[in-house]
């Protein structure tokens, strides 16, 4: 059943897509399940822009679908009942990439968990990425992306982040379909993490809670 959602959803089948969500729902499957294997369709996804396959209307109805697909799981996973935040996070999609899907589900997972968390969106520049440090003063900075275009520029926020001087009072993990550990060197982050699950964990180990 995990790799027919894989697959239509890789697809863009937006109906088959959520009545199968919410059949599954219905008999009680786990809801990061779900969210696991949304991740690993767009993956496919991204590919499918890289091979030129899929284009950035076929990217944008991707999210469509996913946003979708959170707000039906959301009610099936448990927010934390802290009223004190765990800590701050800073998320958003590097520079020349509008890629947001797994980004968004990190966003929503950490939130559920007890972080603040601030979302920059897609597309963000260096520039934004320091003035949103220097404003919110986050514990833990998240950078995604989803084309291989874009390691650069993640490389070169995590640079202006070192020149502004605010290097060593963040945490930086990097995520995406695309990412590795040869990524982390190369873009000099302090982590990655394949799945959103293990962001919210390396996230708390971070700020001393996990």
């Amino acid at each position: 059943m995990g790799g027919d959602l894989v697959n239509i959803l890789a697809d863009l089948k937006e109906k088959e897509v959520l009545n199968l969500v919410q059949e599954r729902l219905n008999v009680g499957d786990d809801p990061m399940d779900i969210l696991n294997e949304a991740r690993k369709a767009m993956e496919i996804v991204g590919k499918r822009y890289d091979e030129c396959t899929y284009f950035i209307p076929d990217l944008v109805y991707s999210g469509k679908i996913l946003e979708a697909i959170t707000e039906m799981v959301k009610v099936r996973i448990t927010r934390a009942s802290d009223t004190k935040s765990l800590g701050k996070v800073l998320m958003g999609t590097v520079a020349g990439d509008i890629h947001d899907i797994g980004k968004n589900i990190v966003t929503f997972l950490l939130d559920v968990n007890g972080f603040h968390v601030l979302d920059l969106g897609v597309d963000v520049s260096a520039r934004k990425f320091v003035e949103a440090i220097k404003e919110f003063e986050p514990d833990v900075v998240g950078l995604s992306c989803l084309l291989t275009l874009a390691f650069d520029s993640m490389k070169e926020t995590i640079q202006s982040i070192k020149e502004a001087g605010l290097r060593d009072k963040v945490k930086i993990m990097i995520g995406g379909g695309v990412v590795d550990s040869g990524v982390v060197d190369y873009v000099k982050a302090d982590a990655y993490e394949p799945f959103a699950g293990g962001a919210v964990r390396l996230s708390k180990e971070w700020v001393g809670v996990g």
